[in-house]
């Protein structure tokens, strides 16, 4: 019997030195957890102050020769790392970020797999260790939530008559259908970022960083459970025009989704992590993960900036002796507006080119170079809009030629897909405009995954459903949207939502006009806009005529800053309302939004230095609920307490600009 138990022991002892080890990392604070399983297949799991958030999930990526990282092998090597450093940034919701972190390295033959745990969130990344270029056939993602897990899934919206390989030709633009996981549309994919909601409140807001020469990353739930999946574009083979010309449509593809070069890194995968909704709205793990930009290069010419628009309100200025639209006359006046009230920049729009194919063939009713020239004068500088065809085209001459002439930057519309090559012209592009000293702003494409870190003269991005869809969208719930997207969209990073609007409705008077937008809640909602969303490059929507009539709403729009030296998350509820207080130099400004929902938020400065403060508010005025543009505007003296109180109307917003007496 003696020699059976012995047996019985050795066996166990054998199976237990075969077993493949578990790794475990945790975040600087010790609240959340990342436990590294790497058999039988990779996968980890996250939890925070003990209790599980993401169960087991793969992670792997297959090669086009059959070989698969994070298939089970056990790693060569296991090394951890702490890091403890302030980051500097000079065109960000922050003028320096500490960032903290526990690293897990896990080192294969061929690649090695990076995890991190920040106090915030967590991340991992494969890096590859080849020598030789290869391609990828596939990646696997995993997101295993518990069970009854909610989620804000922004469902692409196009392209839905065929599988999903249709859908990924999409602008990115979409409102959040908030619901079970389980009830997920298993017909559709969602774009990034996508928060999901566990038990208890704790928000997880999955999203992507690093992305220079990859393809972006889509999910999916096609089994009606609680686990989200990644879904790649392939490598594109052919790409041609359709419609008007102004985007490529993938036509044939390869059988693997990026071809790479030896030794190179993927985008991060992360995951922001919150117990309170407010805290998503100060997390810069997105930013942080970026590369940084190139120490040696020069970027100080990168100034951002308000910028006078012309297109939301469709050239219609008034109460001057000349037709207004795409001509000299009208864009003197927008750059007249701009000079006088401190603007630093007007932007042309589609129109000022013949077509959407040719950037060289301007209409006979511009002189562009006549204009640039009135407009630096005047201390206003110029932004071209351009298609994405024609730009990916030659952007070297389009770059060299407008530069030359003056032009201040590009905004670059229609890329409308995140495959690897659109991936890869977003950092051409970004690196030979910086040559050129250019930026862009890029619209109709995906979400920010950290491009405006590696490259400043990356201004602004769209990949929102901004004002614009007000001028069509005569369904459009915009003002629960605006309360959601702090606390999801701009976790991936500035936005170029085009806020501004002086014709104001409430829910039952709004009316879809193209020709005269207007905004959905208050005028204040607006105002508040200017402080909530991040945009270093902030488009004032409306036409120059309004805003001449409104000229205490113009000041404040015109001397708001656009970076920030400081952000502090003061409360809010996805999809109820937020409150965020940002600091320029020594003033502090605060704003609010809320939802269709008249409500009440107190507001403490209590971080506020010793000291006597006053205080400049806009507030919804008292017939805001019947009239969307009555606004008042008060000073005030901040009470010894630090605290305020800010009364929402219906779809309302607050403002307090915050100075030492």
């Amino acid at each position: 019997m003696r020699k059976i138990f012995l047996a019985i022991a050795l066996a166990l002892c054998s199976a237990a030195a075969s077993a493949a080890p578990k790794y475990g990392l945790t975040s600087p604070d010790g609240t959340i957890k990342v436990d590294v399983s790497v058999s039988p297949e990779l996968s980890y799991s996250v939890s925070i102050d003990g209790k599980t958030i993401l169960q087991p999930s793969a992670l792997s990526m297959t090669l086009s020769d059959g070989t698969v990282w994070g298939g089970g092998a056990k790693p060569s090597k296991a090394r951890q790392n702490r890091v403890d450093r302030i980051v500097e940034a000079r065109i960000y919701s922050k003028s320096s970020i500490p960032e903290k972190y526990n690293e897990l390295e896990l080192s294969y033959k061929g690649y090695k797999v990076i995890f991190r745990a920040y106090d915030n969130g967590v991340a991992y990344r494969f890096v590859s260790l080849s020598k030789k270029d290869f391609k990828v056939a596939s990646e696997k993602a995993e997101y295993s939530f518990l069970p009854g897990s909610s989620a804000y899934v922004p469902y692409v919206d196009q392209n839905l008559d065929g599988d999903f390989d249709n859908q990924l030709h999409n602008s990115f633009e979409n409102q959040y259908a908030y619901q079970k996981l389980a009830a997920w549309k298993t017909d559709r994919l969602a774009f990034l970022p996508l928060m999901v909601e566990a038990e208890g409140g704790v928000k997880m807001c999955i999203s992507e960083a690093d992305l220079l020469s990859y393809p972006g990353m889509f999910l999916y739930n096609g089994d009606s459970d609680d686990s989200l999946e990644g879904y790649f574009p392939k490598y594109p083979t052919s790409k041609a025009p359709k419609g008007d010309g102004r985007s490529l449509y993938v036509e044939t593809t390869a059988d693997y989704i990026a071809q790479c070069k030896a030794g190179c890194t993927f985008p991060w995968r992360l995951m922001g992590i919150s117990r309170n909704d407010w805290e998503m709205t100060e997390n810069d793990l997105v930013y942080l993960l970026a590369s940084p930009a190139d120490p040696k290069a020069d970027y100080s010419w990168v100034e951002p900036g308000k910028v006078a628009w012309d297109w939301w309100n469709n050239w219609n200025i008034y109460g001057v002796d000349f037709e207004s639209g795409v001509n000299n006359d009208t864009y003197k006046y927008y750059i007249d507006f701009a000079s006088k009230n401190g603007i630093e920049y007007v932007i042309m729009d589609e129109g000022w080119s013949v077509g959407f194919e040719d950037l060289f063939h301007i209409v006979p009713e511009i002189d562009l170079q006549a204009l640039v020239d009135y407009g630096k004068e005047r201390n206003v500088g110029i932004i071209l809009w351009a298609g994405y065809t024609p730009f990916q085209k030659d952007i070297e001459k389009a770059c060299k030629v407008y530069s030359e002439m003056g032009v201040k930057g590009f905004k670059v519309d229609f890329m409308d897909s995140c495959d690897q090559p659109v991936v890869e012209f977003h950092r051409t592009a970004a690196e030979i405009a910086a040559k050129y000293h250019l930026m862009v702003d890029f619209h109709g494409t995906y979400k920010p995954t950290g491009l405006h870190r590696t490259y400043p003269n990356v201004i602004n991005f769209e990949g929102i459903y901004g004002l614009e869809q007000l001028k069509w969208n005569a369904k459009a719930d915009q003002v629960p949207y605006d309360v959601t997207l702090p606390f999801i969209r701009f976790f991936a990073g500035p936005a170029d939502y085009t806020q501004g609007a002086m014709r104001n409705a409430t829910k039952s008077n709004f009316r879809a006009v193209y020709d005269e937008a207007m905004s959905q809640g208050t005028r204040c909602h607006q105002l508040a806009e200017y402080v909530v969303f991040s945009s270093p490059l902030n488009m004032l929507c409306d036409n120059p005529s309004n805003y001449m009539a409104e000229p205490e709403c113009t000041k404040y729009i015109a001397e708001v800053p656009e970076i920030w030296d400081e952000t502090k998350a003061l409360a809010g509820k996805v999809g109820e309302y937020v409150a965020i207080a940002r600091r320029s130099g020594n003033t502090w400004y605060v704003g609010v939004l809320g939802n269709w929902d008249e409500r009440d938020v107190e507001l403490d400065l209590g971080f506020l230095p010793e000291g006597d403060y006053k205080a400049e508010i806009f507030r919804d005025g008292v017939n805001a609920n019947k009239v969307a543009r009555d606004f008042k505007r008060v000073e005030e003296t901040l009470p010894a307490d630090r605290k305020l109180a800010a009364h929402l109307a219906p779809g309302g917003g607050y403002v307090a600009i915050i100075t030492r007496t």
